[in-house]
């Protein structure tokens, strides 16, 4: 497969894909606004070790000296999960950081742009945006979910993240044709929550079952992404009526503070975290390890199935 060109690969990435070996893609706005240090980058490498260890290559996607970095060196990571200075990229920003040559960290939906780019099927992430509470007056609605409309890429998730309205979230997601899958549970999951109360479109526990509904999904021509929702493991799940509570005075901080656009989601989380005492970084740190393993596994069945 030729490269991009807009595209740079790192060796073990180029590697990897010369032998024939999958490819998960991983985000890098979880490292550079999604946690704090340390936590950032002890997480970005162990779920990096995680993929690895079952078979498949990690490929955190960032966009560094001008340039879409598909897999970052240990001392790129290191930069986006010490730096206070970098762009948050989604699909409308691209453009305006590749071009400035400053350091940008990728959302799901500019992930996903960048994997597609790449020819990466699978993309591990924490939690998908989706559609804002209060979305009805505010209009706000993540990109990722027209991106999920768009892009034919598997992302694997917790389900949509707790700040948002998951049931205006999978109506936007029917609406668009994007099919949402569950693993382990019959219900989508809700972040910090194991179950958001809503039916998933289909429950694949398995990762052989999973690959054959996605490849035959892009084989019928039809385009776009599938959400694999997977619940953050038992131990660490936060009560769904707790995180509610926390989450909705979270949000009257972020409006008492004039807190809007991009800079909503990053505020949330890291007021949920104070909120909680930390119970909720941990929450976000064994979801992601979770959604690797299983990401791993997809891609792994995905590359049995045939392109």
């Amino acid at each position: 497969m030729q490269t991009h060109p807009w595209l740079t690969l790192s060796a073990p990435v180029a590697a990897a894909r010369a032998a024939g070996r999958p490819l998960v893609a991983l985000e890098s706005t979880i490292v550079a606004h999604g946690m704090p240090y340390p936590e950032n980058l002890r997480t970005a490498r162990d779920v990096e070790a995680l993929i690895r260890g079952l078979g498949a290559e990690p490929a955190t996607i960032a966009v560094i000296g001008g340039r879409i970095r598909i897999g970052l060196a240990d001392d790129e990571l290191e930069l986006l999960a010490r730096s206070e200075r970098v762009h948050k990229v989604s699909r409308r920003d691209l453009p305006a950081v590749l071009a400035s040559g400053e350091p940008g960290a990728t959302t799901v939906a500019g992930t996903m742009i960048c994997a597609a780019l790449a020819g990466i099927e699978v993309f591990v992430t924490g939690g998908i945006g989706g559609v804002h509470r209060g979305a009805p007056q505010s209009f706000d609605i993540s990109a990722d979910l027209q991106e999920l409309a768009r892009t034919s890429v598997a992302v694997v998730c917790a389900g949509a993240k707790s700040i948002l309205d998951i049931g205006l979230t999978l109506e936007y997601l029917e609406t668009h044709g994007v099919p949402v899958l569950s693993c382990g549970q019959d219900n989508f999951a809700a972040f910090y929550a194991r179950d958001s109360n809503f039916r998933a479109d289909y429950r694949l526990d398995d990762p052989q079952a999973q690959a054959r509904f996605i490849r035959t999904k892009w084989d019928l021509g039809l385009a776009g992404g599938v959400v694999l929702s997977a619940p953050v493991p038992q131990d660490a799940a936060m009560p769904r009526g707790e995180i509610d509570a926390i989450t909705a005075q979270a949000l009257a901080d972020a409006d008492a503070q004039g807190i809007t656009g991009k800079a909503v989601t990053p505020f949330l989380l890291a007021r949920i975290q104070a909120l909680t005492g930390g119970r909720s970084l941990a929450a976000n740190i064994a979801l992601i390890r979770h959604n690797a393993e299983v990401g791993a596994r997809l891609a792994l069945a995905l590359a049995r199935t045939g392109p």
